[in-house]
């Protein structure tokens, strides 16, 4: 069976940690910094807290995505995705689905409940 260190996941998974700085919600899942920030991006917030790695359920390493309370809608649209970026290094770090899709209007805000971003141990 193949078997991974904590430590490997950790390492990955502490760039979130350590140098997530944004999150955005776009239209369509992002796959570079650019989509993430400009492309599909319809609104955004800085004030991203990460956790440090965890034990994962059901086996792996994650993080949890402190909940937003002041993103700010900056495109009219529908969101159906997350961004987590590093702005200081114009990185794409992490991408997902969100747990439901929704009509977004510029100016508005938007909320984001605290969420997992995780590794699971090899198969």
């Amino acid at each position: 069976m193949a078997t991974l260190n904590d430590r490997v996941f950790d390492n990955g998974l502490s760039v979130l940690d350590l140098e997530a700085n944004a999150i955005h919600v776009t239209s369509q899942e992002a796959a570079s910094y650019a989509e993430a920030t400009s492309t599909y991006s319809l609104g955004n917030s800085t004030s991203l807290s990460i956790g440090a790695p965890a034990d994962r359920s059901g086996g792996g390493r994650e993080v949890t995505v402190g909940a937003i309370s002041d993103g700010s809608i900056t495109g009219t649209g529908t969101v159906t995705h997350y961004a987590i970026v590093d702005t200081s290094n114009s990185r794409l770090l992490a991408t997902g689905t969100l747990t439901a899709s929704q009509s977004v209007t510029s100016g508005n805000t938007f909320t984001l409940a605290s969420f997992k971003v995780g590794i699971p141990d090899p198969a």
